[in-house]
């Protein structure tokens, strides 16, 4: 809708500093833009992870994390997230540059190409999987050498925790989220949602507007994703017991996997699945008031995690996320 010419003039009204601007600006591949001046842009040595923590000593006093912080906490999610969707579409999960930072970088273990069966669950895939490495890219870009690299990842016994510990598979049974076109967006569907929430709760931790407006648009690309997914399950509404699950159908197969998640985070009971008690349709969680709801950084580590004490660890990051945010929540 809008040109480049006046995307740059909006982030150049809405960024904290030049160096926001200058790195946001590369990070959307507007450089090449003479819109922003060359004293804006100019004399700038302050490396990326400056501006990204830079902020006032009352805020770093009242114990609240900088922007850089949450950045790097949304970059985990987004590694893990790229690494499930292009093991899924592809076989192979994100090239070796797109994984290095600061502290350890972890392996992936698990992960295979799926044999999808219909063509739009394929499509779905193949764009969600472009989406999620290209937000990769771009927080990488954005924080520069502030960025982490990729924690360890399990996408196989994890998945099998979750599934048991949601009722949908028995205890000591697997479930292989690359088995099928139906594991699949079930797995895709324990991801998304928490997406969502993650980003709508990170928002208010976020005190420079250019950040906050990147991280908008990423919450809504998510929230996209997992509309799709929330569709497509409850689309499907043949049998499911001979993949192994126990339930009727897909759909009530979300709920229980919607409930598994409300045990992790907490007392609260908002996680929703896509039918509601009724058996009508629930593509878009929301409250009474039709808004979505958040959940804090340890609550999405809980999930994560798949705990719902405070830990460091576990679940599909077998060896904690790298950064600062990396504890859950003790509920």
């Amino acid at each position: 809708m809008f040109g480049k010419r006046y995307a740059a003039s909006m982030i150049n009204r809405s960024a904290g500093n030049d160096q926001d601007r200058r790195r946001f600006l590369k990070a959307a591949g507007m450089t090449g833009l003479g819109v922003v001046g060359a004293g804006a842009l100019g004399g700038l040595t302050a490396g990326p992870a400056a501006a990204a923590t830079a902020r006032p000593a009352a805020a770093a006093a009242s114990g609240e994390v900088s922007d850089g912080a949450v950045l790097n906490f949304a970059l985990n999610l987004e590694y893990l997230e790229a690494e499930f969707y292009l093991h899924a579409v592809t076989g192979n999960g994100l090239a070796d540059s797109m994984t290095t930072g600061t502290g350890t970088r972890g392996g992936v273990t698990g992960g295979r190409a799926v044999k999808f069966k219909t063509k739009a669950a394929r499509q779905y895939a193949q764009e969600i999987a472009g989406d999620e490495k290209a937000h990769v890219q771009f927080l990488r870009t954005a924080l520069g050498s502030a960025a982490v690299s990729r924690p360890a990842i399990d996408l196989q016994a994890s998945f099998t925790a979750a599934a048991q510990a949601a009722g949908l598979v028995k205890p000591g049974h697997s479930f292989d989220a690359f088995a099928c076109e139906e594991n699949f967006l079930l797995a895709a569907f324990l991801f998304e949602d928490v997406g969502v929430t993650a980003y709508k709760g990170a928002a208010p931790l976020i005190a420079n507007k250019t950040y906050l407006e990147a991280a908008a648009g990423i919450l809504a690309v998510e929230a996209y994703h997992a509309g799709n997914i929330r569709s497509a399950l409850y689309q499907h509404t043949d049998g499911i017991r001979g993949l192994g699950l126990l339930g009727r159908d897909l759909r009530e197969a979300s709920v229980k996997l919607s409930n598994a998640r409300d045990s992790l985070d907490g007392p609260a009971d908002d996680d929703q699945g896509v039918i509601d008690s009724r058996g009508n349709a629930n593509i878009v969680p929301t409250d009474a008031n039709g808004i979505a709801y958040s959940r804090s950084p340890g609550q999405v580590l809980n999930i994560v995690y798949l705990t719902d004490k405070a830990a460091t660890s576990g679940g599909f990051f077998p060896k904690g996320v790298n950064g600062e945010v990396n504890t859950s929540a003790a509920n």
